[in-house]
């Protein structure tokens, strides 16, 4: 089996040119000689839209990181179009990018989960064990502020919140109460509302985390927020997108009685978030603007 490479047509991510002047952005770390493989571990059931999804985000890793070696895996089984993580694992570990046999080092699988999804995560560990590679596994992308710029994003493509808080135009379809709606049991509803207080401070509105996928849990934190005054509510998925059934979305937002906006996909930030993970295991320090950059 080779490597999975983006589908033929769909653009790839460059890496930035650089910027000439003083104020020009450093020049991004590349990657290591022989630095492990970033393995995306996708969760959920394989599907083109969660095909394109992870190759959109390693593609952000790679454009981040130039000579990245990124791959992805399902954690749900596989064939060529959707290929199975324990497969993909085996095969960075004994073959570098070019598909030519190589001694390498252990795989780093990154979980394309914003949350600690105990299900999820459950799964994933289990095949990173059986796959024989010793692969190391990172933690989860959230909570964390980019997290918490996405879900704001995603709200305002849905025209439920301001795009930009330093403006002063309104919205009229804004919300004044959102259910931040996250999966994966208690422990990830705790996380979500990290990020949420964080989405509370950026909108000027209140947030709470609610379970997508515990029962009566969305309606009861919905219900919260309108004795607390909010008459206008939003439903948030804190969920990336390949984690859970899209028909529990639609049924959240109906339990809810409010719009929803979109999960939070491919957008930047989760690229970024999923190199980060794998650059703190692997150890390599983010490159700093060196003094010559200031240099006219």
């Amino acid at each position: 089996m080779s490597s999975p490479s983006p589908a033929s047509g769909l653009p790839v991510r460059m890496p930035r040119p650089r910027q000439p002047g003083r104020h020009r952005r450093p020049e991004p770390a590349a990657a290591p000689e022989g630095a492990p493989a970033l393995v995306l571990a996708v969760p959920g059931s394989p599907s083109p839209e969660s095909r394109a999804l992870a190759e959109e985000v390693t593609s952000i890793a790679r454009s981040e990181l130039p000579g990245l070696d990124a791959r992805f895996g399902y954690a749900g089984g596989g064939d060529e179009e959707f290929p199975a993580l324990r497969e993909v694992l085996t095969h960075a570990a004994t073959q570098g990018p070019g598909g030519a046999a190589a001694e390498r080092p252990v795989p780093v699988v990154v979980p394309l989960l914003a949350g600690p999804d105990e299900a999820q995560l459950g799964v994933i560990g289990q095949v990173v064990r059986d796959s024989g590679t010793g692969a190391e596994l990172t933690e989860v992308l959230g909570p964390h502020p980019l997290l918490a710029e996405a879900v704001h994003v995603r709200l305002s493509e849905a025209g439920l919140a301001r795009a930009d808080r330093a403006r002063l135009f309104t919205v009229a379809t804004a919300a004044d109460g959102i259910v931040l709606a996250a999966a994966g049991g208690a422990e990830a509803v705790q996380a979500a509302g990290i990020t949420g207080m964080l989405l509370s401070a950026r909108l000027a509105v209140p947030v709470l985390a609610a379970g997508l996928d515990q029962e009566g849990s969305v309606a009861e934190t919905a219900r919260r927020l309108t004795e607390a005054g909010s008459q206008q509510l939003a439903l948030a998925p804190y969920v990336i997108g390949p984690e859970i059934p899209e028909s529990l979305l639609a049924s959240a937002s109906r339990e809810a009685g409010c719009p929803a906006s979109e999960p939070l996909g491919s957008y930047p930030a989760v690229g970024k978030l999923v190199l980060s993970a794998y650059m703190n295991q692997v150890g390599i320090a983010p490159q700093r603007p060196s003094q010559g950059a200031h240099a006219r």
